[in-house]
């Protein structure tokens, strides 16, 4: 039998945002779950109901954060695609996503937070870095 996708959903408050993203996961047959702040010492694995890997007794009491995070579970190639292809077609833009990989998924909620902000921060550096590169290389050719 093959493993359902799944999907943990982290601080979708607004409304109408949290029900196309609920859309598109229940359109593709995406199991959803939405981690409340109180799971976040816990271990991703545990939250995504991976096989070995125990709930603890930890509850979060701490300020956690407010960006929206997605981690997925078992999606496919063709399936995190269509995912992405939906999620722009419905113009929301949500930085913080991960897969669940054999590293990450011992890492706690705050642990796997950290990590991609610190990854969209360096994505961002880049992405500048180019375009600054880029406009130089545009002014040098200007002024030929």
């Amino acid at each position: 039998m093959a493993v359902r996708g799944s999907v943990l959903l982290y601080n979708f408050k607004d409304k109408e945002r949290t029900d196309k993203v609920k859309f598109i996961f229940v359109l593709m047959g995406i199991k959803i779950k939405t981690v409340e702040k109180e799971d976040y010492l816990q271990k991703i694995g545990a939250l995504a109901g991976v096989e070995g890997i125990e709930r603890t007794e930890e509850i979060y009491e701490g300020e956690g954060f407010d960006e929206e995070m997605l981690v997925l579970n078992h999606l496919t190639d063709p399936q995190m695609n269509r995912m992405l292809a939906y999620l722009k077609k419905e113009g929301l833009q949500i930085p913080l996503k991960a897969a669940l990989t054999p590293t990450n998924v011992h890492w706690n909620t705050l642990e796997l937070h950290n990590e991609l902000v610190r990854e969209h921060e360096e994505m961002q550096k880049m992405i500048v870095a180019k375009r600054a590169g880029g406009k130089e290389e545009e002014n040098r050719n200007d002024g030929k």
